[in-house]
This record gives C-alpha cells, sequence and structure tokens, in this order.
C-alpha cells in the first residue's frame, strides 16, 4: 500500500492553510471600513486579497526550506509535517517553490501599485523581504525573536489600513487602530505554533519570545493578544465612534477563545497545541466576518 500523499496534498500541507486567516481577515476588515466610508473599490479589493495569501504563501515555503537548512525541523518536530523535512520536496524544488510564488506577487502587485502609488511598492518589498527574512538571513527575524513584530504590523494595521486606501484613496486613522484587532490575534496565531516547538527551536537556536522567556511568557502573550483584540478593542472602536453600537459584535468570540485559552494554559502536548492553532485560526476568521458584518449593516 502507498502511503506517499499526492503531489497536490504534498504542496497544500506545505503551504499550511491554518495561517492563510491571518491573510484573508485584514484585507476582510479593510474592505469591510471602506464600505462604511461609501466606496469600495472591487479589482482593488480582490488584488489586495490575492497579494496577501502569496505573500503569506510563499513566506510558509521559504519557513520550510530555511528551517531545514538550518537543522530546526527534525524528526522530533511536534507540528505538523514540514514537506522539506520529510523528505516530500527537495529543498532546492521548495527554494524554487518560494520564489516563484513571491514573483507571483507582482501580478496583484502591479495594479495595486498602479491604484496606489509608490507607497506600496515599499510595503510589498518589505513584505517579501520580511518573508524571506523571517527565517532566511544571517539574523533571522523568527530566530531573534522578532517575528511577532512582523506579523503584527504586517497583519494589522499595515494590512487593514493599505486595503483600505486602496478602495478609498484615503488614509484613515480608524483603519490603522482598527487593524491592531486582526494582528494581534495573529501574534496568537504565531505564540501558540512557537509554544509547541519551544523545546526543538531552544536547541536548535531559534530563540522565538516563548523560546526565549518560557511558557509562562508564552501563555500570558496569548491571553493578552486575544483579549485586547476580543475585547479592549471593540470596546475602544464603540467609544471612538460613539455611535456604532455593532462595534461591540466581536465580543462574541471571547466564548469561543476561551477552550482556546484553557488549552493553551494546561496542555504541552503537540496535539492539543496544534488543534489550538486551527482553533485560533477559525478565531480570527469570526472576528473578521463578525467586524466585517458590523460595519456593513
Amino acid at each position: 500500500m502507498n502511503d506517499t500523499p499526492s503531489t497536490a496534498k504534498v504542496w497544500l500541507l506545505a503551504s499550511r492553510p491554518k495561517t492563510l486567516p491571518a491573510a484573508i481577515a485584514p484585507v476582510v476588515i479593510g474592505v469591510a471600513i471602506a464600505y462604511a466610508d461609501g466606496n469600495v473599490h472591487a479589482i482593488s479589493s480582490a488584488c489586495a486579497l490575492l497579494g496577501a495569501i502569496l505573500i503569506q504563501i510563499g513566506t510558509n515555503f521559504a519557513n520550510d526550506y530555511f528551517d531545514f537548512v538550518k537543522g530546526t525541523d527534525t524528526s522530533d518536530r511536534k507540528g505538523p509535517t514540514r514537506a522539506t523535512q520529510a523528505g516530500l520536496v527537495s529543498p532546492q524544488t521548495m527554494r524554487n517553490a518560494f520564489l516563484i510564488t513571491f514573483a507571483l506577487v507582482l501580478i496583484p502587485g502591479a495594479y495595486i501599485i498602479y491604484r496606489g502609488g509608490w507607497p506600496f511598492l515599499v510595503i510589498g518589498l518589505l513584505g517579501i523581504t520580511c518573508g524571506i527574512l523571517y527565517t532566511g538571513g544571517p539574523y533571522p527575524l523568527g530566530y531573534l525573536g522578532l517575528g511577532d513584530v512582523f506579523v503584527l504590523v504586517f497583519f494589522g494595521p499595515v494590512a487593514v489600513a493599505g486595503t483600505h486606501y486602496l478602495n478609498t484613496l484615503e488614509w484613515s486613522t480608524f483603519a490603522l487602530i482598527s487593524g491592531f484587532g486582526p494582528g494581534l490575534i495573529s501574534v496568537a496565531l504565531l505564540t501558540v505554533n512557537n509554544l509547541r516547538d519551544m523545546d526543538e527551536d531552544r536547541i536548535a537556536g531559534k530563540m522565538t519570545l516563548p523560546a526565549r522567556f518560557g511558557r509562562r511568557f508564552a501563555k500570558l502573550e496569548y491571553l493578552t493578544c486575544i483579549i485586547t483584540a476580543a475585547v479592549a478593542m471593540p470596546m475602544y472602536l464603540y467609544a471612538a465612534t460613539g455611535q456604532r453600537l455593532f462595534a461591540l459584535v466581536p465580543l462574541i468570540v471571547v466564548p469561543l477563545a476561551t477552550p482556546i485559552i484553557r488549552t493553551v494554559f494546561t496542555r504541552t502536548d503537540g496535539p492539543a497545541l496544534n488543534g489550538a492553532l486551527g482553533a485560533t485560526g477559525r478565531v480570527l476568521v469570526v472576528f473578521a466576518v463578525v467586524f466585517a458584518l458590523a460595519w456593513t449593516v
């Protein structure tokens, strides 16, 4: 019996679909705020979404490649199978895959730059560069514990405010601040991933924040990100608008997040934390959907 997964399944695995909500959520929220402001540009929204997904997948492919080359991914890994480490894809093929994926960003990127101007060229180049340097180069961001900052900024305020601008051609401080909601939940997503791999990362010299400061710090980081995004941010946005009661709707994700927080605080085994990772991604999806609904009614 042949247990080797199909080529399509291998590449789906390597794309790490559980992480894609981090790319999709801020674009959805940016479009929703643009709609509330009375101006949605469909082509720009589609290009922003495609560009964000491609950068996320390219970053995942790059992580797969560089973590293997650096010896971080081993047979002791607790997380889902990495394609290069498992021998399902050669290092050369994975390297080519992330280079091609980042090159494909030029397709939606060309229109984004045409509509939004040179700032979006800078944003795109920074996003791709950080995606590579997250685990690549002599001083990888993820190995220095700076990955959380990259995720918060690019999958939060930059993505939301940038999407809003592409739709309205106006910069919005409100959209920028709103971006901290999905950005913080995306950091929580990363925190679960790093908490699960903490012991192996320390051995490999990958000093993520959990590897550097320990489990207690990681648990508190996760809790802080979820509570700030799902409680503090909706309350702030409601207070800032003074009239949109629906701004409080994202509070409904708190009951969804409560059992995940319990898992993060009480479990250390790979399967449980893998489940928490997927569940946090679903919380991010729900947060984005209810936020969008609240601002489009």
